[in-house]
């Protein structure tokens, strides 16, 4: 079966009387643009998002009729757990982590990235408060920009820089 686009979510769309098949996937899958899959149910699944990220969620909704769908869930994974006691603490968190390219999830008012002993041992030492647990990692922080896309007919901020840097 091949998927192209997102449907909705289960946790927003009335899914009372449908049979979810489950498509399971790790973390770091939800960004990828093509994916082959079984379903819970041994179903073959084909996702090709080529225009866009996918941006997987748990509870996506990949395909549906009357009587089923199919919907993603993330499978749990080892985490860092971090609670930030302030915005002071959560902006240092987050340099900490991004400085190191790593993915930071968050959830509420906590801040989560896979479990990695060394990234343990630092913010551990650093003081900040931690726990591991199983979590699903499904909102990730979007740190990527495409500085060459145009947006409503302007030069992007990338795009001026580059042309007064050849013009000089």
């Amino acid at each position: 079966m091949l998927i192209q686009r997102k449907l909705g979510n289960i946790h927003s769309s009335s899914t009372n009387n449908l049979v979810i098949d489950k498509l399971i996937i790790e973390w770091y899958e939800t960004g990828k643009r093509i994916l082959h899959k079984e379903t819970e149910s041994g179903n073959a699944v084909i996702l090709k998002f080529l225009n866009e990220n996918p941006d997987l969620k748990d509870g996506d909704i990949l395909w549906q009729d009357q009587h089923a769908a199919i919907a993603i869930e993330i499978k749990p994974c080892e985490s860092i757990v971090i609670t930030p006691g302030n915005a002071l603490e959560t902006a240092s968190i987050c340099y900490e982590i991004g400085n190191r390219h790593l993915p930071l999830f968050h959830e509420g008012n906590e801040l989560l990235i896979p479990y990695e002993a060394p990234i343990h041992n630092l913010l551990n030492a650093a003081g900040y408060k931690l726990a591991i647990e199983e979590r699903k990692l499904n909102n990730c922080f979007k740190t990527t920009v495409l500085p060459h896309l145009q947006v409503a007919a302007t030069d992007s901020l990338f795009s001026r820089v580059n042309k007064l840097s050849t013009t000089i």
